[in-house]
């Protein structure tokens, strides 16, 4: 019901979620750059796998994958935490887990790689509770496709441990899962210190009706207002919160009787609360200051993110009205759908899949054969596409080409800029901007500029160009990066730790006695 639109043919490109034909190991994916590592180990997987899928195909499979992962993980982690809830208890955990407002934001913003850590949660709280160690570093790794899920993961399993062994092996799962962004952060000096530059802008926002407590208690209030389903920008936004904390609310004494769920409850709390504080003006100076002195805690600026840590506690209590019968298990299921209708066929049919012109392709295959430094305009790192729809999108051309691509990072939201860490692209822009010579440019470091969506075109020699895109021969190049070899070796003891758990684990259930 939710992804059905994905089901067609093309790439998912929205906002943050950025799919293309093919990828590679390019300095970019490997973390080799000025850009803070937050999509590794996603890029090199992604660049690994799009070799013999394509890897449009690969990420809505991905996607789908993680809100499976989600309803069936609540599923089963009801089902050991709260036998006697039965299947009613277990649906109204799996329909809470995927129809949510967290899931519909997270889905227009574009977070598709979050969305498969958010399903992972589950899973790594009931992995933990059974004390099934190889399951949970399985899970653990997979939801480190990215440093958030990673993070989210190691916070679920270490509420859950009750012995030193539980400790060290939710330490060691998540130092294999973290070495490849902590090993693009060392090499490449990347961990920027500037990054309280966006806490304001990225911090959890209050809905209609709601104040910021209450659109994070109801899995709600991410940071961009145009991220947000249309039922969500009214006053119906207090109706469908009602409802939700409605249905939490008359399971919590059942799981409150059950000494596992309470540390998952408590953490459902805190995951709500801590951000609520941290969007207000004491809280925003204090993550301010400390995103500005502490190194890499830029990771912390989307504040509403880590509402996902709420999923395995609300997921149990909601399972406690199977207690009160039948009739009122499908009440609730039906009801958490009803007040969030636009979450069906891709929120709306917002979350679909575009093709790309042919000018992309060819230019991407010009670069490739001859993979020297691109500088891009327009400067902005988002795009306005016609033929990608109305919301706008993080470029596409660093995860097609081969070549390293030199951009700024720049984000405006809401008028206000937040600087990126890619001081090098900042400068190869401003020579665009200025009108800078070839030969200025080459000696820059610039081989290729890449002029996109209809921007003016240059007085630089023309290799191609088209209505919807145009690629200039500059003839700059610059040096190989170094410390690839540590990047690829850091990345494969996280395939290879996700691998290798999940061959161990898929064994371990094979063969395990019944009792």
């Amino acid at each position: 019901m939710v992804t059905a639109p994905l089901l067609a043919p093309g790439y998912l490109l929205l906002r943050d979620a950025v799919s293309t034909p093919r990828s590679y190991l390019s300095d970019a994916a490997l973390g080799l750059t000025q850009a803070a590592p937050r999509a590794l180990p996603q890029d090199f997987a992604i660049a690994l796998a799009s070799q013999v899928l394509d890897g449009g195909v690969l990420v809505k499979l991905l996607l789908i994958l993680g809100l499976w992962l989600a309803g069936w993980g609540a599923a089963r982690l009801v089902a050991h935490v709260l036998p006697d809830s039965g299947l009613g208890g277990q649906l109204v955990a799996a329909t809470l887990a995927i129809w949510n407002p967290y899931v519909a934001e997270r889905l227009l913003q574009g977070h598709w790689s979050l969305l498969v850590g958010y399903g992972c949660l589950p899973w790594v709280a009931t992995a933990m509770l059974a004390r099934r160690h190889w399951q949970l570093v399985f899970w653990v790794a997979l939801a480190g496709l990215t440093p958030t899920g990673l993070v989210l993961a190691a916070i679920v399993a270490l509420v859950c441990c009750r012995t030193w062994r539980d400790i060290g092996v939710t330490a060691a799962a998540a130092v294999a899962s973290a070495l490849p962004w902590l090993a693009a952060a060392t090499v490449a000096d990347s961990l920027s210190s500037t990054a309280g530059a966006g806490v304001t802008a990225f911090a959890a926002r209050a809905e209609p009706g709601l104040g910021t407590l209450g659109s994070l208690a109801g899995l709600g209030g991410i940071w961009n207002a145009q991220a947000v389903p249309d039922s969500r920008t009214t006053l119906f936004a207090l109706v469908a919160t009602a409802v939700l904390l409605a249905v939490v609310a008359v399971g919590l004494p059942v799981a409150l009787r059950h000494r596992e769920a309470r540390p998952l409850l408590v953490l459902a709390a805190v995951a709500v609360l801590v951000p609520a504080v941290l969007a207000t003006g004491p809280g925003l100076a204090a993550l301010d200051w400390l995103t500005r002195s502490v190194p890499g805690l830029g990771l912390l600026r989307d504040g509403q993110k880590w509402v996902a840590l709420a999923l395995p506690g609300y997921v149990l209590a909601a399972a406690g009205v199977a207690r009160l019968g039948r009739a009122v298990t499908v009440v609730c299921c039906v009801a958490l759908i009803a007040v969030l209708p636009d979450l069906a066929f891709g929120v709306a049919g917002k979350v679909r899949p575009v093709q790309y012109p042919a000018g992309w392709a060819a230019v991407a295959a010009i670069i490739d054969a001859d993979p020297r430094p691109v500088a891009v305009l327009p400067p902005d790192s988002m795009r306005q596409f016609s033929w990608a729809g109305p919301a706008p999108v993080l470029d596409p051309l660093p995860r097609w080409v081969s070549a390293e691509v030199l951009s700024s990072g720049d984000l405006v939201i809401g008028g206000q800029t937040v600087p990126g860490e890619g001081a090098r692209g900042r400068a190869a822009t401003r020579l665009l901007l200025d009108g800078a010579s070839r030969d200025e440019l080459a000696a820059a470091g610039v081989g290729w500029v890449v002029v996109e969506a209809g921007a003016a075109p240059l007085d630089l020699p023309l290799t191609y160009r088209d209505a919807d895109i145009a690629l200039y021969d500059v003839g700059g190049s610059a040096p190989t990066a170094a410390g690839r070899p540590l990047l690829i070796g850091a990345h494969l003891v996280w395939l290879l730790t996700l691998a290798g758990a999940g061959v161990v684990a898929a064994f371990g259930c094979r063969f395990r006695p019944r009792r």
